[in-house]
């Protein structure tokens, strides 16, 4: 592996893993069961990856050079499916622990949290949840989308990064509104994340100005 590889994928496994690791664990909360603790940190983990993905989108052009596009491609879908298969599964995870803790039962538990329409954390969760369904079946249907609707594939990545981008603020907006440990520190952390990602996608849509023509008699070019 090149030098350039191992900065690369040492800077992310630090910001994409060890940070949010280490700022779930300064959250002041008191401790769970262990199973309470490794389910929010699987969670948290997801978010953190599914995140990462605005910087795989070839939108840093060091990450384009230093590893092949293919690779890129192959590793921004499987992180993708996995972080959307861990958060499609958040709700029912959320109650799972109940199964071994006296009372509510964990289906009527489930019920009352996707029923409660009062909250606008549970809104925000039902709504991105929804998003994030439409993205991850878009994302695995698109060839067959863009032949059957005959769409042009810059028009299915605009698509795809405006459902992203939206899924990514409704989501964060509920992890601070409900998240346990998502307080100043790794809510943070989230909202600074979202935004460069997001900058960085924006940056990559933006049309090119036109190049001016020449017009000058005798000019050549």
């Amino acid at each position: 592996m090149k030098p350039t590889r191992t900065c690369l994928a040492l800077a992310a496994v630090l910001l994409f893993l060890a940070l949010p690791l280490a700022l779930y664990a300064l959250a002041p909360v008191p401790g769970r069961s262990l199973l309470k603790e490794a389910l929010s940190i699987l969670t948290v983990l997801s978010f953190t990856l599914l995140l990462g993905q605005f910087f795989l989108a070839r939108t840093i052009p060091a990450v384009q050079q230093a590893f092949k596009v293919p690779h890129l491609q192959a590793l921004h879908r499987w992180i993708g499916y996995g972080a959307i298969t861990v958060l499609l599964l958040h709700p029912f995870l959320i109650v799972l622990p109940r199964y071994f803790e006296p009372g509510v039962r964990p289906l009527d538990a489930l019920i009352t949290m996707l029923t409660n329409f009062d909250n606008l954390g549970v809104l925000l969760g039902l709504v991105s949840w929804g998003l994030m369904l439409v993205l991850a079946l878009t994302s695995h249907l698109r060839m067959r989308l863009i032949k059957r609707f005959h769409i042009r594939y810059r028009v299915w990545r605009g698509f795809h990064a405006v459902l992203a981008t939206g899924f990514t603020g409704l989501s964060l907006w509920h992890a601070i509104e409900l998240g346990r440990h998502t307080g100043w520190l790794l809510g943070g952390f989230f909202g600074l994340l979202a935004l460069a990602g997001i900058a960085l996608l924006a940056r990559l849509y933006m049309p090119e100005r036109p190049r001016p023509a020449a017009h000058a008699e005798g000019l050549h070019i």
